[in-house]
């Protein structure tokens, strides 16, 4: 059954990447029900690789700013909060649990080409269905490159086994000053249909 035109608005046609935010705070329940709608979604045969720091407190705020482009300190020092979307290097030692009675983990030990390809992709999809979980919710977000890996994996994930893919902002945006939308690519730009 299709969604209503409504839901399709809030979710794509009428949502934008917030810059500016207002200062509303974004509740530890909110965030969880964010997690629990996008842990639901598929992943290459269920590995769900992603790993997400919700960092939401002042001094969580200060360690991460440091590690950002210039361009974006000020629109993540003011979010109510930040995700920064992750993979685990170490995925498949959670099979036992994700995919119970499989032998699935000995196909990536000691393999770190498979196991990155996979961690990789499937943690970006992952971070897509937190975007469209959290604007279902009634969250604003604003997901972004601009920061540096290195230090960001050094701060927060030391021991190397989560490493940072990107970073999403989130909370109740203030459109006041919102741009246009940019444009997007048609159907015959982007497509084939063969």
């Amino acid at each position: 059954m299709k969604i209503s035109d409504e839901a399709l608005d809030q979710i794509f046609r009428r949502a934008r990447t917030y810059r500016i935010w207002r200062p509303e705070p974004v509740s530890e329940a909110l965030l969880k029900e964010v997690y629990d709608l996008t842990r639901l979604g598929p992943t290459s045969a269920n590995c769900s690789p992603a790993r997400f720091v919700f960092v939401v407190s002042p001094e969580a705020k200060a360690r991460l700013l440091p590690t950002l482009d210039s361009s974006n300190v000020e629109k993540t020092r003011t979010a109510p909060a930040t995700v920064i979307i992750a993979h685990d290097t170490e995925f498949y030692e959670k099979f036992p649990k994700l995919m119970p009675g499989s032998d699935l983990r000995s196909r990536f030990v000691g393999k770190p080409a498979l196991i990155e390809e996979t961690a990789f992709r499937n943690g970006t999809l992952e971070g897509g269905y937190l975007i469209l979980a959290a604007r279902a919710l009634g969250l604003d977000c604003g997901p972004m490159s601009g920061f540096n890996p290195e230090k960001l994996n050094a701060e927060f994930f030391p021991d190397g086994k989560w490493k940072a893919n990107f970073l999403c902002n989130l909370g109740y945006g203030d459109g006041s000053k919102m741009p246009p939308r940019a444009p997007r690519l048609d159907f015959d730009e982007a497509c084939h249909l063969l």
